[in-house]
């Protein structure tokens, strides 16, 4: 069964089942200077929200009142979600599992900060930075690392749940780079690797080129924003 990946920029990504039913992760269009010009959402059923920053969670808020998706996240952040007028909120922590529609996703973690930004310029706390294991309909996984750093239990992630694509960001700075990746494609075992989190900002200097450089064993796969890949 095979599912079109599509690039948004940054570390924005639209899944589609083949049956239309469509998954957004960590959504960022309005000011994500990456995402593809014209591009247009027209469906979405469930948002994964790995963490709070604002280049994560911008516009899970007017997409879930749109299109009435169910927002997974974790429990504070779908709390303060809540707040905010999103009342198809799913709140989880690490470890667990839940269905979404009809994929099954499981809460794993991340090594990240998750301070979520109001608009009088505090920041609020928004628990812990997460990545998720998506399991679809006929068995396959993939495994969503949101911002993270690489981190040994990625081993646990290969053994638990055995992800042949895994979606990585390599941009560092503020998250790992192509060095740290690498470590990260040995642990997790997947066969195709998705870069991002890169080249959106100057400091994000990590590439796709350099990471395969160093992982010659994984399939690096580079995606162009808003050229759908199917999977």
């Amino acid at each position: 069964m095979a599912i079109e990946i599509t690039w948004l920029g940054h570390g924005t990504f639209q899944l589609v089942l083949p049956d239309g039913e469509t998954i957004i992760c960590d959504p960022w269009l309005t000011g994500n200077p990456a995402y593809p010009a014209g591009f247009e959402i027209t469906r979405c059923d469930t948002i994964l929200i790995s963490h709070g920053h604002f280049d994560h969670i911008h516009d899970a808020i007017p997409l879930a009142k749109k299109f009435g998706s169910k927002v997974v996240a974790i429990y504070e952040t779908a709390h303060w979600l809540g707040r905010k007028g999103v009342e198809t909120c799913s709140g989880m922590n690490k470890g667990g599992s839940q269905q979404a529609g009809s994929v099954t996703v499981t809460m794993t973690h991340a090594v990240h900060s998750c301070g979520i930004s109001e608009d009088d310029g505090s920041i609020v706390y928004g628990g812990e930075a997460a990545g998720y294991v998506i399991t679809l309909p006929e068995g396959r996984t993939l495994y969503f690392a949101g911002d993270t750093n690489v981190f040994s239990d990625m081993a646990l992630i290969a053994e638990l749940y055995k992800p042949s694509l895994a979606f990585l960001p390599i941009g560092d700075f503020y998250t790992m780079g192509p060095r740290e990746a690498a470590l990260a494609c040995r642990l997790l075992q997947a066969e195709t690797v998705i870069p991002m989190h890169f080249g959106t900002f100057p400091p994000l200097v990590g590439r796709p080129s350099a990471l395969q450089d160093l992982a010659v064993a994984t399939k690096i796969l580079e995606l162009t924003p808003g050229i759908p890949f199917t999977w």
